[in-house]
């Protein structure tokens, strides 16, 4: 499914990008990509389609989806976090404790 076709079919379904992002728990940032590539994922086209033909047999799709309880995803461990170097806290002091022998070695 193309995105014009995927925006034209989020018209038949009654609902806007921003909602049906946030009623399947996918970011809209996301589903904006899908614009830059031409067509969304086979999963975005037959959840979009399936609320479409719900809309328009007039059943509620969106308490049957709220429902369900989904939760978003969420990107662990990115960020600005402190990256590690590899080195546990042992191997810091033993390298420091390595080079204040070495420094007292070189002054004697």
């Amino acid at each position: 499914m193309t995105f014009i076709e995927f925006k034209k079919t989020l018209l038949d379904a009654d609902i806007s990008l921003p909602k049906f992002s946030r009623l399947i728990k996918v970011s809209e940032k996301n589903l904006q990509a899908y614009k830059k590539k031409g067509e969304v994922p086979n999963t975005i086209a037959v959840i979009v389609k399936s609320f479409a033909e719900f809309h328009r047999l007039g059943v509620d799709y969106r308490e049957l989806i709220g429902s369900l309880d989904l939760q978003a995803k969420t990107k662990k461990g990115v960020g600005f976090a402190k990256k590690s170097s590899g080195k546990s806290h042992d191997d810091k002091d033993k390298h420091k404790e390595k080079k204040k022998v070495t420094e007292e070695n070189l002054s004697a």
